[in-house]
């Protein structure tokens, strides 16, 4: 089979030219299935952990306004704090470490605080 210059057609089975934007695209989806369900995890965990602070944060500030009771107060405590040792299991298990949970946003900054950074 040719094209419309005599050329050779290619293959459909041979895949996309090298160096073309179908060949880089490609390439970047053939990827190790280990490496496939550790990225994954790794955005699991990203938005667990977003959402961790966020119900930290919120739960610190109805402590600070007596939103909550005794009682609240250490159910609310006892749940972020077994939650977070799930989460260092979770990145342990997957090698992961909070700064790799942490995307980087390009100008707007970080995803999430740095919570150890004094924040």
């Amino acid at each position: 089979m040719t094209t419309g210059h005599g050329a050779p057609a290619p293959s459909p089975a041979a895949g996309p030219a090298p160096g073309t934007p179908a060949a880089d695209i490609a390439q970047r989806l053939r990827t190790d299935p280990e490496a496939v369900e550790r990225d994954l995890m790794k955005l699991v965990l990203t938005i667990v952990e977003l959402l961790r602070q966020l119900m930290e944060r919120t739960a610190l500030h109805r402590v600070e306004r007596g939103d909550l009771d005794e009682t609240q107060e250490e159910r609310v405590g006892l749940t972020l704090m077994v939650l977070e040792e799930r989460m260092a299991e979770l990145c342990d298990r997957y090698g992961l470490t909070p700064d790799d949970l942490n995307l980087d946003l390009g100008p707007l900054g970080s995803l999430l605080p740095r919570e150890r950074d004094g924040a």
